[in-house]
């Protein structure tokens, strides 16, 4: 059970102690009533003797009696009525409630501390409950401790529930007196006059026969006196400020002659005038007594009696235990103050008023009123110290000299009398002891007994007088004569079956043994069990069943038996009533107890503490102690909370909200309700939609009990504020027919770091070359789109003017729908003002302001059961300064369903619009973002430490241009390869100019805005609908298949030395877009060479024509996302002409074979390719005419053919070639058809451009530079030098494509780029093949040199020998057996170095194979020549091949070595792979 004030050896005999009647005349009540008091109330803290008191046994032993008390009371003639009583215990009970603001008094248990003290709750933590953790406590014990009280006050122990003990203590006085048993019995009775009355001794004798004739008349059958002959104390009462003294003195002489010195009393009071100032402070003693009863009550004393039936101010439900208020009468001219019982409810009164329902409870302002009129009153204001002393002297000297003797001398007369009628020769107390030594007699089981609870025994039945023996030993602690006496009775009446008297004797006699001194028996439980279960099931009095109930569960508890004494106090809650006697408040009480003692076991058993406490607080609302019920649920939601339990902490949490609610308890109510929101509850819709109304309805109290105040949060629904994206800027346009907005950012986009990185690189690159090549270094990527995973360590810049969008992600736990109203942002604005000064203006609402920052409100926001759901909320500065987005405010309701609110009806709510709303309330969640965890320094890694997100705290700057691009007849769907020209808008829909228009891409290949030099065609998009993209001039027919020559400048197109071609300067009229001006200009696209779905991003960069400091530009991205399919195919291939043409250039004749296919599998329609022309373009060669092997002229190529086309190249003339400087580039046209593309005008040569710095961008392979052989490489590379080539093919062809029965022709062009003579080139990205696996090697490599020897195709290109000789030649073999013939070897120095040649005629072997293959034939005359070359000399030798007979004869022989003339290292050309040389030799 809980801690008590008291133990149990203390307890018993304070509940039952020696009761003395009182009666007084009324001038002796007045002069009472002069201190607020009655004469018992006046002796009521004195009523315990300060010393040990000594009274002899029967046998003549010597009996100590300590601590005694008596009990001084008012007669009454009327029992109190059941009703009463249960009224009285219920205000005692919640008239005691834990007091606020003690230190905790903590349990532990096992895992738990559990907070059991007296101050119950507090207003702190989960509704008024403080859940004590580990570092709360000094040390906690461990759990195989088991419970460890612990607390903080070196005070003596304090009870952890003193409601309980109040209850129990006013239950125990407040039991009527009854025939069974003698306890509460009057054993005497004090007379009490004044002094100043006219004759006191004769009022002394008609107080005497009055109280003779309320004992023995038959009228009077209340109260109860314990034997015929009363004991009277006279007692004359002397007022000590205005009586005379002398005149008392010689009443009391008087006195003492009548009644004798040991019967009379003169008691001197009232030493001084109340209305007299206080010199010194007065205790005041009785105030613990009768400020509890006036609790208790509920009452205020007035001065002088108060007539219940008269004055109307008196509660009249309002009780006093002792009387106090007792009406006054004169009957037959005798004072008759003993009116009906204190606990007698007034006949006017309203009999349904009882405890059953809550109405009993009076309100919290009358309770108030009530105390704050008790405590003006001061009790004893007429008394001093010496007074106090008096009464209790007087006190002493009533139970020394009376009452003890008289007590003595009954005891005495008993014990004579039960030896005298039972013939026994020796005192009951020593014959006992032979009665109990001998056999005893098996007590039969309650079962087998009759129900004779009805038997009454005669007041002089010797049964009842061993009764009153045994209670009289019992009340003057002399527990081993009254245990014997006990156990008599209870034979005597177990024999006669009189159970409603053996069930006194059994339960008094186990007492008795319990309290014996030494402990010589063990405590008889079973005694206790029998006499409840008689009193309950026989005698059906469960008054009697309680307070045995009562007593044993403190005997047991003081055995350290909790789990006994918890089924023992569990065994009396019923649900049940009887005879009208509510149970729940008995029931609540000893649940209480019952969980108190689960929890003070050896092994704590705490989830029985909470479930009986979960018990015991249901039985208190029941019973109308809602305070006590509050506080029962939160300590028992100490155990539940937290561990999983979701329905039973629901349960807890919506009774905690409800009674709080009941209590006016509004913030606790709310804090309640709130939990079972957020607990992620396991209840069904209906239960969910129940909880959610009533919290919704009692936070409306709430909020209206302070409609001014601080809006306060709201549970639900849950913010995700981590997921809270930030949109600085304007929403995307929609698409207007063939106008498609730039794509930009926006909040439907996902985030993909990738992609991130993409943009944040091109965004560098324009910057750097904007600040010609270098980063700023205050530069900061531009973010438009703020989130978790972007960098928020900065204060964003927002423009004004431009909206803020703010997406916040809400979820709703509940099943079921939420209707969020009027939702908006909430902020805080602190504009800045260019002369300095900051003035801080916090808006809250839409209404406050809205010139500063407009805030868009969203009037109905649903979130249906279980779903995320993103608002987005804007906000419009108007104003610069710094900005700090709080959080959200809005209404929170539900839609009006078929759920009603258990108990509660749904309030018709004034929301009108597309949901009908039951109930809603206003608040606010605020948006608290963490920032990333730091993980830099030492310390930061080793704790944790976030920064900063200041994603919700813009910097709102001045005006900045805004621009918008809208794209015009943009396609979605190209060949690869396909010239499309479409148009692009741009607009300026700021109030500011900008200027210095950049585009920036990765694929700057796909796009062009045409070059410098380019004739702009018409700006309307739909004049040039049905145009060539190209720039076309129509040629006649003669000047097919031989080149046109022209040239351009890469500069004109953007291709300068050391420019960045991915950014794009947009040619804008004078450089500036003015605000509200819009400018269109073409834009031709050239579809991507691979087939597939491509994704080209462009970021437009801008600037203000007035400079700003925080943003210096702005950007705009666009995502084009293109699907190319197959057309053509092209590879090409060099290879220098053995042909002799000095005449069109000096030997540098080359031929360019070209193969184009057909990929295209029908695929968008596509008919078939029409090759229309093949242009060249470089800075040295040029395309002279076609080779055209066939007749055929015609260039058409359907699905999967192949052409072949073979050109003739030459190198451009000196002066065209002298212009390298200027990156001219020489392009020459070869015609198939009428109409001349000018490949030098955009778009073709812009493409062409795009892909040749692609290509070059291309990482080369180089050979690595060493010092020491610094000659050797120079040599290589010019070497390699005279094998290159840098010649480029551009194919242009028409598509033609039939599409909805109509015919379109489609465009395009192919590039291929010539580096290497004899290697094979290509249009399309070659895939690359995987490298075959190799072995590991773990041995490090030997230092292996690049090779300095040039390939055998490098070396064959340094020297080019072609031989000159008749094709067949005729010889008279018959006149002359030598055949001469004259050849000529031409040698051309194909590098740019001079040449030492070596021309070695002799055969290299003469195997058979060798003759085989070069046939017999013999170089005449010299058979080596050595000579020098100058750089691209052509040198001729003429030779003489001698025959010695016909045959087909190959000249190709002659060996040819060559060194650059600086070097050392002769390198011998490899002339194998050429053609051979055949020559027919013919006899004639």
């Amino acid at each position: 059970m809980a801690q008590c004030v008291q133990s149990v050896q203390e307890l018993i005999p304070d509940s039952f102690v020696p009761c003395v009647a009182a009666l007084c005349s009324d001038e002796a009540e007045r002069l009472t009533r002069l201190n607020h008091l009655s004469f018992a109330e006046l002796l009521k803290p004195f009523s315990r003797l300060t010393s040990e008191v000594h009274m002899r046994d029967p046998n003549n032993q010597l009996h100590v009696i300590k601590n005694l008390k008596i009990a001084v009371s008012n007669i009454v003639t009327q029992p109190p009525q059941p009703g009463a009583i249960r009224k009285l215990l219920n205000d005692v009970v919640s008239g005691s409630q834990p007091a606020e603001g003690l230190v905790a008094n903590v349990i532990t248990a096992g895992d738990y501390d559990l907070n059991i003290s007296e101050m119950g709750f507090h207003r702190v933590g989960h509704v008024g409950l403080r859940l004590l953790t580990s570092s709360d406590l000094p040390a906690l014990a461990p759990q195989s401790a088991g419970i460890t009280s612990v607390s903080h006050r070196t005070q003596p122990p304090k009870s952890t529930t003193p409601w309980f003990e109040s209850y129990r203590e006013t239950f125990l006085q407040s039991m009527p007196a009854s025939d069974h048993e003698f306890l509460n019995h009057y054993l005497a009775c004090m007379l009490v006059a004044s002094s100043s009355e006219a004759e006191p001794v004769e009022q002394f004798s008609k107080l005497s026969q009055e109280q003779h004739r309320i004992q023995h008349n038959s009228d009077y059958s209340y109260p109860k006196w314990f034997i015929p002959n009363t004991l009277k104390y006279y007692v004359l009462l002397h007022d000590v400020s205005s009586g005379d003294e002398q005149r008392a003195e010689s009443i009391y002489e008087e006195m003492k002659q009548k009644y004798g010195t040991q019967g009379c009393y003169l008691l001197k009071i009232n030493s001084r005038t109340s209305n007299r100032a206080s010199d010194e402070q007065i205790p005041d003693p009785w105030s613990q007594y009768l400020q509890k009863n006036s609790i208790q009550n509920q009452e205020s004393y007035e001065d002088g009696p108060c007539p219940i039936t008269s004055n109307k101010n008196c509660d009249n439900n309002l009780l006093s235990l002792d009387g106090l208020d007792n009406e006054v009468k004169v009957v037959d001219g005798l004072p008759n103050n003993f009116r009906a019982h204190p606990l007698q409810l007034d006949q006017s009164s309203d009999p349904s008023n009882s405890v059953d329902g809550p109405d009993h409870v009076r309100s919290v302002s009358s309770l108030h009123e009530t105390k704050k009129g008790n405590t003006g009153i001061i009790h004893g204001a007429c008394l001093t110290l010496t007074d106090h002393d008096r009464i209790r002297q007087f006190i002493q000297e009533f139970t020394f000299r009376g009452l003890l003797p008289h007590i003595e001398k009954t005891i005495r007369q008993l014990n004579d009398q039960l030896i005298s009628r039972k013939g026994l020769s020796r005192s009951l107390f020593s014959a006992t002891k032979k009665w109990f030594s001998g056999s005893k007699v098996p007590e039969k089981s309650i079962n087998e007994l009759k129900n004779t609870s009805g038997l009454l025994y005669p007041p002089e039945a010797p049964e009842l007088q061993i009764r009153k023996m045994a209670d009289l030993c019992f009340l003057v602690q002399h527990y081993d004569l009254a245990y014997n006496c006990y156990h008599t009775a209870k034979k005597d009446f177990l024999n006669d079956q009189a159970m409603l008297y053996a069930a006194g004797a059994l339960e008094m006699a186990a007492v008795s043994a319990f309290l014996q001194p030494g402990a010589p028996r063990p405590y008889p439980a079973h005694y206790m069990d029998t006499a409840i279960q008689t009193y309950r099931d026989i005698c059906k009095n469960m008054v009697l069943a309680e307070r045995c109930v009562l007593l044993s569960a403190e005997l047991l508890k003081s055995q350290s038996k909790y789990s006994e004494a918890a089924a023992l106090l569990i065994r009396l809650t019923s649900e049940n009533t009887w005879k009208g006697m509510d149970s729940d408040l008995r029931s609540a009480l000893l649940l209480e107890q019952a969980a108190h003692c689960f929890i003070n076991m050896k092994s704590p058993m705490v989830r029985k503490y909470a479930f009986h406490m979960i018990l015991a607080g249901h039985r208190f609302s029941k019973a109308g102690q809602k305070k006590h019920a509050l506080r029962c649920y939160c300590q028992a939601m100490q155990v539940y909370k937290g561990k999983g339990w979701s329905l039973a902490e629901d349960h807890i949490n919506f009774t905690i909200g409800r009674q709080s609610y009941t209590l006016r308890q509004l913030d606790n109510a709310v804090s309640a309700f709130r939990h079972i929101l957020i607990n992620e509850s396991k209840q069904s819709a209906v239960q969910q939609g129940a909880f959610l109304r009533e919290y919704l309805y009692v936070y409306k109290n709430v909020s209206q009990l302070s409609p001014d105040g601080p809006l306060p949060q709201l549970p639900l629904p849950y913010i995700n504020s981590s997921a809270t994206r930030v949109f600085f800027g304007h929403d995307r346009r929609p698409a207007d027919g063939e106008k498609q907005a730039a794509t930009h950012v926006s909040l439907d986009q996902e985030y993909d770091s990738e992609s991130s990185q993409q943009w944040r690189e091109l965004e560098e690159q324009v910057v750097s070359v904007v600040n010609k090549g270098v980063i700023p270094s205050s530069f900061h990527p531009t973010q438009y789109c703020l989130n978790s995973y972007s960098d928020n360590s900065r204060f964003p810049l927002a423009v004004v003017e431009e909206p803020i969008t703010v997406e916040v992600a809400f979820r709703n736990p509940l099943k079921v729908p939420l209707l969020l109203t009027d939702l908006s942002l909430l902020w805080k604005f602190q504009p800045k003002d260019f002369s300095g000064k900051d003035d801080e203006e916090v808006k809250q609402l839409v209404t406050s302001e809205p010139e500063m920052i407009g805030t868009e409100v969203i009037s109905e926001f649903l979130i249906n059961g279980e779903e995320s759901k993103v608002a987005r909320l804007k906000l419009f500065p108007h104003h610069i300064g710094e900005l700090h987005i709080l959080g959200v405010v809005y209404n929170l309701g539900t839609i009006q369903g078929s759920v009603t609110v258990d108990g509660i009806g749904a309030l018709p709510g004034c929301h009108t619009g597309k949901y009908s709303l039951s109930m809603s309330v206003r608040g606010k969640q605020d948006l608290e973002i963490q920032g990333p965890r730091l993980n830099n320094t030492k310390e930061e890694k080793t704790s944790v430490k976030y920064g900063p997100d200041r994603r919700l705290d813009p910097i709102i700057t001045e005006e900045m241009p805004l621009l918008e691009v809208f794209f015009i007849h943009f396609p979605t769907g190209l060949l690869c390869g396909e010239i499309r020209k479409a148009y692009v808008e741009f607009v300026n829909v700021s109030k500011c100019p900008l200027t210095g228009l950049k585009v920036v891409s990765k694929r700057p290949e796909f796009f062009t805005f045409g070059g410098n030099t380019a004739v702009l065609t018409p700006l309307s998009p739909s004049a040039s609908e049905n145009c060539s993209a190209y720039k076309t001039v129509v040629t006649d027919a003669t000047s097919v298949c031989t080149a046109l020559i022209s040239s351009a400048s890469s500069v004109d197109f953007g291709i300068g030395t050391g420019s960045q071609p991915e950014v794009i300067s947009v040619p804008l009229p004078d450089t500036v877009l003015l605000p509200g001006a819009s400018v269109q200009l073409p834009m031709w696209l050239r579809g991507p060479d691979e087939e597939g779905v491509h994704e080209i991003n462009f970021l437009f960069y801008y600037e203000s024509v007035k400079k700003q400091p925080k943003i210096r530009h702005r950007i705009l991205r666009h995502t084009a996302i293109i699907c190319t399919s197959r057309s053509l195919n092209v590879r090409a291939t060099v290879c220098r002409s053995n042909s002799l043409e000095n005449e069109e250039g000096r030997g540098g004749n080359m031929l360019v074979f070209v193969d184009v296919e057909n990929t295209n599998t029908s695929e968008a329609g596509v008919k078939e390719f029409h090759v229309v022309q093949v242009s060249s373009s470089s800075k040295h060669w040029k395309l002279q005419k076609s080779v055209n092997l066939s007749e055929n002229k015609d260039a058409k190529l359907a699905s999967r053919e192949k052409g072949k086309f073979c050109f003739k190249a030459i190198r451009c003339e000196e002066k065209e070639a002298a212009t390298q400087s200027s990156e001219k580039y020489t392009f020459a046209d070869i015609i198939f058809g009428n109409e001349q593309i000018i490949s030098s005008a955009t778009p073709c040569a812009d493409f062409f451009y795009r892909s040749l710095s692609s290509e070059l961008k291309k990482p080369q392979a180089h050979l690595p530079v060493h010092t020491e052989k610094q000659s050797t490489e120079d040599a290589v590379r010019l070497i390699q030098k005279c094998g290159e080539v840098d010649l480029n093919i551009v194919i242009l062809w028409k598509a033609y494509v039939v599409e909805d029965s109509k015919q379109l022709i489609l465009e395009g062009q192919h590039h291929v780029i010539l580096r290497t003579i004899g290697k094979e080139a290509f249009s399309y990205p070659q895939k690359q093949e995987p490298p075959e696996m190799e072995l590991l090697k773990f041995f490090r490599p030997e230092n292996s040199t690049v090779s300095s020897r040039p390939s055998v195709e490098q070396l064959s290109s340094l020297i080019k020998m072609s031989l000159h000789y008749p094709e067949s030649f005729n010889h008279p073999f018959h006149q002359k057996s030598l055949c001469l013939v004259p050849v000529t070897l031409l040698l051309s120095n194909c590098s740019k170095a001079d040449v030492d040649v070596i021309v070695d005629l002799r055969h290299k072997t003469t195997s058979s194979e060798a003759l085989e293959i070069h046939g017999s034939f013999t170089w005449l005359g010299q058979t080596q020549y050595k000579l020098q070359l100058k750089s691209q000399e052509i040198h001729s030798l003429q030779l003489k091949a001698c025959f010695v007979h016909t045959g087909v004869y190959n000249l190709g022989t002659p060996r040819v070595f060559a060194k650059l003339s600086d070097q050392v290292t002769v390198f011998e050309t490899s002339q194998q792979n050429s053609m051979p040389a055949l020559i027919i030799i013919n006899n004639v």
